[in-house]
């Protein structure tokens, strides 16, 4: 018989009815365990809290989900969920005006805070006492920090042309009195978008000069030029991060960023004329004391007026681990320890967060007095001066 006669034959021979028992069975739920099942979940039913263990109020046994080796949230870091005339109305501004804001991007606790404005005050004043932080260049950042969440891409959409302008129109009939521009970080842009940072600075400043206007910038890589470009913009308040101990830099940050580069940028705005410079600090993170009083006498020497301490809160699993929550009479130490070390101004609780709006009342009062210092002091010099011409 030849090879193809018998294939034919095997491929048509009937298969043996024991060897097709054989595969159902072992693919079918045996039906004797179905009785088992059901008597097992009666019997954890029965052996369970009845109605009267729960009318008595005794404690009962309860079961515990979730993750119970690491740290609980402490109920000093639980917000409320935001609402009120002001956070509503902003909410509804930014969606029609197209704006990201760092508020939602990240996730920040204190969004119902900054956004509603002062309590019992009228929907003007409170848009006007309101803070939101604005977020240029898009809603992807070329960098991945491990405690951050914003969406990181290698190559993230070309920015938008005529977001400056836009930006600027939309804040300057906003109302608002103090408003914090940041951006994502943009390596795959030869400035780092410093142009286009100081561009909406500009602009926001023609069109509503009164707005209070603090930029909180990424390294732009360690390019200082970069930094000029946007200290000489007319900002008011200069910003950059800091994050976390020198230490500790390499394992919370994206390896692009380091510590030294960030206090080389600080540094650097304060040589171009920048009335304040402000850097923040996250606790929590697996610091110690004598890690963040070093971090702190850096900042010092380099000048810096305004430092913030806030606790590092998890984004999501997916990113670094909290190592422990600090309790608020700490941050009062160290707000303490910073006031003592000369800093200007020192904002320092578990829900602190870089833009929070204690923070910037302060330093619109600090701005506004350092204005009407340099005003006297030009009057006075003036007066010198016609006195002086006069006498001669």
């Amino acid at each position: 018989m030849s090879a193809h006669s018998l294939l034919i034959n095997s491929l048509l021979r009937p298969r043996s009815s024991c060897r097709l028992s054989s595969q159902v069975r072992h693919l079918a739920t045996p039906s004797a365990s179905t009785p088992k099942s059901k008597s097992s979940f009666r019997e954890t039913l029965v052996s369970g809290p009845s109605l009267d263990d729960f009318i008595s109020g005794e404690p009962i046994e309860h079961v515990v989900l979730g993750n119970t080796t690491g740290p609980r949230l402490p109920s000093f870091l639980k917000t409320k969920i935001p609402s009120g005339a002001s956070f509503n109305k902003i909410k509804k501004d930014l969606r029609g005006l197209g704006l990201h804001t760092v508020c939602e991007e990240a996730r920040c606790p204190n969004i119902g805070d900054c956004w509603g404005g002062k309590e019992g005050a009228t929907a003007e004043e409170g848009k006007r006492a309101a803070t939101a932080t604005i977020m240029l260049m898009g809603d992807t950042c070329t960098r991945g920090c491990r405690f951050c969440s914003v969406k990181t891409s290698r190559a993230p959409p070309p920015l938008d042309p005529h977001e400056p302008e836009n930006t600027a129109e939309a804040i300057s009939r906003w109302g608002l009195g103090y408003i914090v521009l940041t951006s994502v970080d943009r390596d795959d842009l030869v400035d780092g978008g410093a142009h286009h940072f100081a561009e909406t600075i500009m602009k926001i400043k023609q069109k509503a000069p009164q707005i209070l206007v603090e930029a909180l910038t990424g390294d732009f890589a360690g390019n200082l030029e970069n930094v000029s470009l946007v200290a000489k913009s007319g900002l008011d308040v200069y910003a950059h991060n800091i994050e976390t101990v020198e230490e500790l830099t390499p394992f919370v940050r994206d390896r692009r960023a380091t510590f030294r580069q960030s206090l080389k940028v600080l540094e650097h705005a304060k040589k171009e004329g920048v009335r304040i410079t402000k850097t923040s600090i996250m606790l929590g993170v697996g610091e110690t004391e004598e890690q963040v009083v070093d971090a702190l006498r850096e900042l010092r020497k380099i000048n810096v007026d305004v430092v913030t301490f806030g606790q590092y809160m998890r984004p999501t699993k997916r990113h670094m681990k909290v190592d422990r929550y600090v309790e608020p009479s700490e941050f009062d130490r160290w707000k303490q320890i910073a006031d003592d070390m000369g800093f200007a101004y020192v904002a320092s609780g578990p829900l602190v967060r870089s833009s929070y709006k204690a923070g910037e009342y302060f330093i619109e009062n600090m701005l506004k007095g350092k204005a009407m210092e340099n005003k006297v002091k030009n009057l006075v010099t003036q007066e010198a001066s016609i006195s002086h011409t006069q006498a001669t």
